[in-house]
Order: structure tokens, then C-alpha cells, then sequence
């Protein structure tokens, strides 16, 4: 069974590393911060002190980084390339540039390395459950290789050449940001016009308007709790990106570049640490005007 590295044990990282591990997989682990790397010595980690330590032996080593600064540092750094094993796999996990993604592939292509774009959904209750939705980027014969391994972390799906994993993200980003919006205003409509929310959602349940942003994210906003799941700063980041995306293929995204602008304002706010369903407050603030 191949040897895995897996490189950032943040709110994701953790539970898709333990998932990993409850396979039966060889894992060694890897964050700056080590208190939360070492969490997973009690379900079979070893724990490393430094990124050249963990990726000299490893057969795949994933990376589950916070953004695009992060995932460079580690992939453009001395310690990385120069120790990685030939003919050994990265699966960046991370959500980062399509063009960023590619950039990576040629750099680890020189020193002979396979490279997968698997960006990820289904926030910290997918990544627990082991139900991510998967979305990889890069060639059929590397994806089927490791196919089992992305299978004990989610549902993976190949759909396409190097960087689609990143743009199907996107993709992704784009209707869940979206649909929070939506749920929202439904949301704030309801409660503003007397009928129940909660009851709303119910009545919705199994519709065309049904969805799990709706049943999460709408109860979230009812019951005000935006403790971060998947967090404000985070969804801007997304969003900047897709216009970016979009930019560089003239194509006009109205609809997220209002999103965009939304979130933008809950960060500049004090938001942006907490859930994206708090979207809802910037509808808020918009009708105490």
C-alpha cells in the first residue's frame, strides 16, 4: 500500500487525514502550528517537523492549505521539490487559481512528479463524514492510481486536463455563494413579512427550491449562529477568484460580482472569520438603511 504525506491539519485537513487513516493507510502529517498535527497520533499518524521529513518517502503526498500564498510557499520551496520521491503524486486539495494549478503541474513536471488539481465541497460535516464532493483536475491514468485513496475522503470525479478540478470548483462556488444569497432573502422576507422561516424551509422540502444550502445555511441564519464552517474570508477569496477566471476568458458574471461585492462588505464589517451564511447580516444591514 503506498506511503501518504498530507501537508495542512486545518479544520479540513483534520478529519480527511483521520478518514485516511481509518483505511488503513500509512500517513504521515505535517502542519506549522504541531499541536494540531499531533491530535492524529492517537489514531496512527506520524507526526513530522518539517516538510523535507515528511515528503522523502511518501508515494502521494496532499496538500490542504488555506489559499494560494500558502500552497506556493510550500510547492515553490527548497525542501518540497528537492526531496519529493520520483514518480511520485501531489494532490492539492487546496482552492486555488486555475492558473496557479497549472503553474504547479510544469514546475513539478521537471523533476519528474505527477501533479492533481482535487479541490473539494462539502465543507467540515462532508470532510467528517468522509462525503467530500471531489473535483480533480489532471490525467486519467495518475486520478485512477489513486482513485481508492480520494474514495476514503469523499466521492472524486475526474473532469478534465490539469486545472478543471480549480475551475469546477469555481463552478461550485459560484451556486453556493449564490444560493446563500437566495436563502437570504428568503429568510429576511419571511421574517420581515410574518411567516415563519422555519416553516418555510419545511413547506420547501423536496421542491425545486429545496437544497442543502437551504436546510444548513437558512436554519444557520434563523437561529443566528455563524460560527465558521466554511468562513466569510474564505467565500471573498473564492469570489475574487471566479471574476478573475471569468476576466481571463471575457466572460460578464453579474449575479457574482454582486455576491462579491456582498461579501467584500461583511469582511471590511468584522465578518469575515465567521460562517459565509452570514451573508444574511449584509442583507440586514442593507434594509436598516
Amino acid at each position: 500500500m503506498k506511503k501518504i504525506g498530507f501537508i495542512g491539519i486545518g479544520l479540513m485537513g483534520f478529519p480527511m487525514a483521520k478518514n485516511i487513516l481509518k483505511s488503513g493507510y500509512s500517513l504521515k502529517v505535517f502542519n506549522r502550528s504541531l499541536a494540531k498535527a499531533e491530535a492524529l497520533e492517537e489514531f496512527g499518524a506520524e507526526i513530522t517537523k518539517t516538510v523535507e521529513e515528511l515528503v522523502k518517502d511518501s508515494d502521494v503526498v496532499i496538500t490542504m492549505l488555506t489559499d494560494d500564498k500558502a500552497v506556493d510557499e510550500v510547492m515553490s520551496s527548497s525542501s518540497f521539490l528537492e526531496n519529493l520521491k520520483p514518480r511520485s503524486i501531489v494532490i492539492d486539495m487546496s482552492s486555488i487559481k486555475p492558473v496557479n494549478a497549472k503553474k504547479h503541474a510544469k514546475n513539478l513536471s521537471f523533476n519528474k512528479i505527477e501533479y492533481l488539481d482535487s479541490p473539494v465541497s462539502g465543507g467540515t460535516i462532508g470532510a467528517e463524514e468522509g462525503s467530500l464532493a471531489i473535483m480533480i483536475g489532471g490525467e486519467k491514468k495518475i486520478f485512477k492510481e489513486v482513485e481508492g485513496l480520494l474514495k476514503t475522503m469523499g466521492n472524486p470525479t475526474l473532469v478534465g486536463p490539469v486545472g478543471s478540478g480549480q475551475v469546477s470548483k469555481l463552478a461550485n462556488q459560484i451556486i453556493v455563494g449564490l444560493t446563500i444569497g437566495a436563502v437570504a432573502e428568503a429568510v429576511t422576507l419571511c421574517e420581515k413579512a410574518g411567516a415563519d422561516p422555519i416553516k418555510m424551509i419545511d413547506a420547501l422540502s423536496g421542491g425545486w427550491a429545496d437544497s442543502k444550502v437551504l436546510q444548513t445555511h437558512g436554519k444557520r441564519m434563523i437561529n443566528k449562529d455563524f460560527s465558521p464552517k466554511g468562513k466569510t474570508s474564505t467565500h471573498l477569496k473564492d469570489m475574487k477568484n471566479i471574476l478573475e477566471c471569468a476576466n481571463n476568458f471575457n466572460i460578464q458574471l453579474p449575479i457574482s460580482n454582486l455576491v462579491k461585492e456582498m461579501y467584500k462588505n461583511l469582511v471590511e464589517n468584522g465578518h469575515g472569520n465567521e460562517d459565509h451564511s452570514s451573508l444574511y447580516k449584509e442583507i440586514e444591514r442593507m434594509n436598516k438603511k
